[in-house]
């Protein structure tokens, strides 16, 4: 589109971080005054992630080069990039945090996934994700799933039944039995997986189909 031989994708964002609240300048302030920067690392990788995948997608763009940029710190990072479309990274700001060591780190910890799942070459990943991006309006909202919580994993925290409880659909206990215990209630959950977004710890909190052939305890069909 436009022209172009190959797209890189995203830069910095505007903004200010912050606010002097005695001499109610922005920070950093120089000399009483203060302006917006430009912000990155990994708080952008979400929105940049959204961009390469839009641009891998888009039919009028669909099969440019990318170089995915925004937020890529480790090396899973980095492929979730390539998945989602681009053909290769760049990194600045995990290099200015950790050094230019961690560019072998990504590297050695890519070589180790792929030889783990059998992908001989970048080419076996980039854009493997791409068909699964979808529009809302297309995503099958018959389809139910449950949150299941792995006792195991659980550190009790309480994170996910602090936001099921205040912002969700009440589906998360607190205590059994007078002990601090954190528990599915089935008949309430929706699938909506606020609580696996929340939960400190990976894996612990999964979302569970319903069988086939089950009824939903929430909305009693099938």
């Amino acid at each position: 589109a436009g022209g172009t031989d190959a797209v890189s994708l995203i830069n910095t964002i505007n903004s200010i971080t912050g606010v002097d609240l005695d001499s109610f300048a922005p920070q950093p302030t120089i000399d009483g005054k203060g302006s917006h920067g430009g912000y990155c690392g990994p708080a952008v990788k979400p929105i940049a992630m959204n961009m390469v995948a839009e641009i891998a997608r888009d039919p009028e763009t669909r099969g440019l080069p990318i170089s995915g940029i925004g937020g890529i710190t480790t090396w899973r990072d980095a492929a979730e990039f390539m998945a989602l479309g681009a053909g290769n990274v760049q990194v600045c700001t995990a290099a200015m945090t950790y050094g230019f060591k961690i560019v072998q780190e990504m590297i050695a910890g890519l070589e180790n996934w792929m030889d783990e799942k059998g992908h001989a070459s970048l080419s076996d990943i980039v854009g493997r994700a791409t068909p699964n991006v979808t529009d809302w309006q297309y995503l099958n909202l018959n389809y139910i799933a449950k949150a299941h919580i792995d006792q195991d994993a659980c550190i009790k925290c309480g994170r996910c039944h602090i936001a099921c409880e205040d912002t969700s659909h009440q589906a998360i206990t607190s205590m059994v039995d007078g002990l601090r215990h954190f528990e599915v209630i089935e008949a309430e959950c929706v699938g909506c997986n606020l609580c696996v977004n929340v939960c400190p710890v990976e894996g612990c909190i999964t979302m569970e189909p319903l069988a086939a052939g089950s009824v939903d305890q929430r909305t009693g069909k099938p």
